[in-house]
């Protein structure tokens, strides 16, 4: 599995595009070392996918084998009932005139009305939020001119916001486009808002199923330890598994692979961020554990029909 997952990880690819790795997956179902650093420029993966997959290729194997019984006294897992990741969307917003920064009162200033809409958007969440319901709002993205001493046509700002619920969310993504278009009409500025929908979709919450929480909570503390099984506190990130639970049940958890012994983890996303390849066999047997023991306790008693036995000589 070690194995299995460096290759992965050597060879990363970007959302909707994992063509290789979908490739890589059918060929070691069908059968069942390389550097640990990425072989592509600019690609990397620094957020655990490649372990994903290659733990669930040992699940694969391990239900191939007809393990239904699996033990492993160590490893820490975590998840949480509903709510776990959140909406995630993109914006983006323009206004123009250039002018030199000696006569201002000739010209019509971008960076002005767009550091204006950026103060506004913080007021979304600390003013019309409630408290009790996270949101996010983010403007990471400011781009506008290219002289110190002149007034640019135009500025592009870009940021995220997130919610925990859609009527939230929903209710976020036209306030932002309010404050941008009346921030920018106060600045005498035009603007244009793109959310993005067509190249990177809204994403859901993901939202656990409870049936799936309590069997999960089941399984995971009978292989591990029911003090090892840990309920996590929400992330403000986005997950594109919640897709999936929006059209059947399905559950998200995470495992723990921290060493006390071991150097320091890095965090996902980060350069330095490295697999503990341990947890693998770890994850492995989890995955498949849930899934023998789903298998068993919710597939329906079906009766199987009378073979028929045909001679034909």
């Amino acid at each position: 599995m070690v194995g299995v997952r460096r290759k992965i990880h050597e060879n990363p690819e970007l959302g909707y595009e994992e063509f290789e790795t979908s490739k890589l997956i059918r060929e070691e179902l069908n059968k069942i070392e390389w550097e640990h650093k990425s072989r592509v420029p600019g690609k990397m993966h620094a957020c655990g996918h490649d372990a994903h997959v290659t733990m669930l290729l040992g699940a694969a194997k391990i239900l191939q084998a007809h393990r239904e019984e699996i033990k492993v006294p160590i490893g820490h897992v975590a998840s949480r009932l509903v709510l776990y990741w959140l909406g995630v969307a993109s914006l983006s917003s323009n206004k123009w005139k250039r002018r030199s920064c000696c006569i201002p009162q000739h010209s019509i200033d971008p960076i002005l009305a767009a550091s204006n809409v950026i103060v506004s958007l913080q007021h979304l969440v600390s003013r019309e939020a409630d408290p009790l319901d996270s949101q996010v709002v983010t403007v990471a993205k400011f781009q506008g001119g290219g002289a110190f001493n002149v007034i640019p046509d135009s500025v592009t700002i870009g940021g995220t916001f997130r919610s925990f619920s859609k009527q939230s969310f929903m209710q976020l993504r036209q306030r932002i486009e309010e404050v941008i278009t009346g921030q920018a009409s106060v600045q005498r500025c035009k603007a244009s808002i793109d959310f993005l929908e067509n190249e990177k979709p809204f994403f859901p919450p993901t939202i656990n199923n409870k049936q799936l929480h309590e069997y999960f909570k089941n399984v995971a503390g009978a292989m591990l330890g029911i003090d090892k099984v840990e309920d996590m506190t929400p992330l403000m990130g986005s997950e594109d598994f919640a897709f999936y639970q929006e059209v059947i049940p399905g559950y998200f958890f995470f495992i723990g692979m921290k060493n006390e012994t071991s150097k320091q983890l890095q965090s996902p996303h980060s350069p330095l961020f490295e697999i503990n390849e341990d947890v693998l066999p770890y994850g492995a047997a989890l995955h498949a554990s849930l899934a023998v023991n789903y298998l068993l306790e919710f597939q329906p008693e079906v009766p199987l029909p009378e073979e028929k036995h045909h001679d034909e000589l």
